[in-house]
């Protein structure tokens, strides 16, 4: 699911809402979410899971074409962790098709 998806998805299920509208509310909501992870804030969405930040710490690399060791620098990149609720209907959900295809 894309961006766009989600906007078209918004608005399909909320008739109130003007495609505008909801592309502002996706907008904020990411926005929101980007800047929480940004100054290192953990977000949790019961039922669905949480985004926290991971340390890479430094290491060395080695570049595949000479074979000559890189120094890697340290980074801070997002993790999600799905909650149970998502596992388990993923669980459940992917389980049931592939029933329906392998019978």
């Amino acid at each position: 699911m894309t961006r766009s998806d989600l906007v078209e998805e918004l608005a399909n299920r909320f008739r109130q809402l003007t495609h505008r509208d909801a592309e502002f509310a996706v907008k904020a909501i990411l926005d929101a979410m980007n800047d929480a992870l940004v100054r290192g804030h953990r977000i949790e969405i019961r039922g669905f899971g949480s985004f926290s930040i991971n340390r890479r710490p430094p290491r060395m690399g080695r570049n595949p074409r000479s074979g000559e060791s890189v120094a890697i620098p340290e980074k801070r990149v997002p993790h999600f962790k799905p909650g149970k609720a998502l596992r388990e209907a993923v669980d459940q959900r992917t389980a049931e098709l592939e029933s329906k295809t392998n019978p």
